[in-house]
């Protein structure tokens, strides 16, 4: 195999790159990134690039025509990643996230790529009470993130061609990187203990999240990359996490202070409900990847964070304005002149 991993230099990407890189020892492996994020390194003892036979560096929405030719599998990760990042860049989150996306997958199928691999998002239903969401369940994406994402999806079942498509309907990611994001809500939890000793729910905790561990996100798209269309269908978008981990927020609180002795956790009962609450049904994902399920529990997640930020030394209360936030490095690359405001590299003279 062949295969071209398209956002590799994020927080996912190294995860990705180490499991295909493991379980495909023959394949070669290429990256594609546009390095906003390359520099956020976060424990590392080597670059986590090294697994790759080759790293690209370019903007996914200007990928060269003829790119993709001799790809078996193309995995595109690359995104404006979380609600706070779209709202501040909310054009570039459509530019990126979604017109880029349908770009390359046109591209792809027009240049014989096997399978084709998309980072969806639970985020697409919404606010959603009740039962847990079934894919066919109806969506009520609320950010520009959402928005982007299902979007992708629509237009990606438009393709034409034999091109196996799979859009991964990912949980909220969780766990340790290499290129660590702490605008996460068991990251943040973890970093929150280790640094000031207290967790502060700012809603009243009753919200549902479902996690993933990008170690487990990895392995998602190591089944996607392979996935014949007579396992699902040409084109599928599909539940990926696992029933297990379907939590509500202040559960996630107290796992993480039960974890690190002395941790007090604060919870704003009086506080407004967050909409941003669902419980989302992977029993799909469970029969149609069966050798592929999710291995890390919540215990494991939570303990690989306090390993990883330890070796880090970390102790920085004030982590939300660092640079293990994502929306803080962008902006201080437009605030420093880097990058423009539609997130374009400004070349140096």
């Amino acid at each position: 195999m062949k295969i071209l991993i398209i956002g590799n230099m994020g927080y996912v990407g190294p995860s990705v790159v180490k499991e295909l890189a493991r379980q495909h020892p023959d394949a070669v492996l290429h990256g594609f990134d546009n390095a906003y994020f390359a520099h956020c390194l976060t424990g590392a003892e080597t670059l986590p690039e090294r697994h790759l036979e080759k790293q690209f560096y370019g903007d996914v929405r200007h990928l060269p025509e003829g790119m993709l030719e001799g790809y078996t599998a193309v995995v595109q990760l690359a995104a404006i990643s979380n609600d706070p990042m779209g709202s501040r860049f909310a054009a570039v989150t459509r530019e990126i996230n979604q017109e880029a996306t349908v770009r390359i997958a046109r591209q792809a199928a027009r240049e014989n790529v096997r399978n084709f691999v998309f980072a969806s998002s639970c985020s697409v239903y919404g606010v959603a009470s009740g039962e847990p969401r079934k894919e066919s369940d109806s969506l009520a994406p609320m950010t520009a993130y959402a928005k982007s994402k299902i979007g992708s999806e629509e237009a990606l079942a438009e393709v034409e061609g034999d091109m196996v498509i799979t859009s991964l309907r990912f949980a909220t990611a969780c766990g340790m990187s290499e290129r660590l994001r702490l605008d996460l809500v068991l990251n943040d939890f973890v970093a929150c203990a280790l640094s000031e000793g207290k967790i502060t729910v700012l809603s009243d905790g009753t919200p549902w999240r479902p996690l993933i561990d990008v170690s487990d996100m990895a392995r998602a798209i190591d089944w996607a990359i392979q996935r014949p269309a007579s396992n699902g269908g040409r084109m599928l978008s599909i539940n990926t996490g696992s029933n297990q981990r379907n939590h509500q927020v202040r559960d996630l609180a107290s796992a993480v202070a039960e974890m690190i002795p002395g941790t007090t956790v604060s919870i704003n009962e009086e506080g407004a409900v967050d909409s941003r609450s669902y419980k989302v049904d992977f029993s799909l994902y469970e029969s149609l990847a069966p050798n592929y399920q999710p291995r890390m529990t919540l215990k494991d997640s939570i303990q690989g964070l306090i390993e990883g930020l330890q070796r880090m030394e970390f102790g920085d209360a004030d982590f939300r304005n660092s640079s293990l936030m994502r929306l803080q490095v962008l902006q201080g690359h437009v605030d420093q002149g880097r990058v423009t405001e539609g997130l374009v590299w400004v070349k140096e003279s």
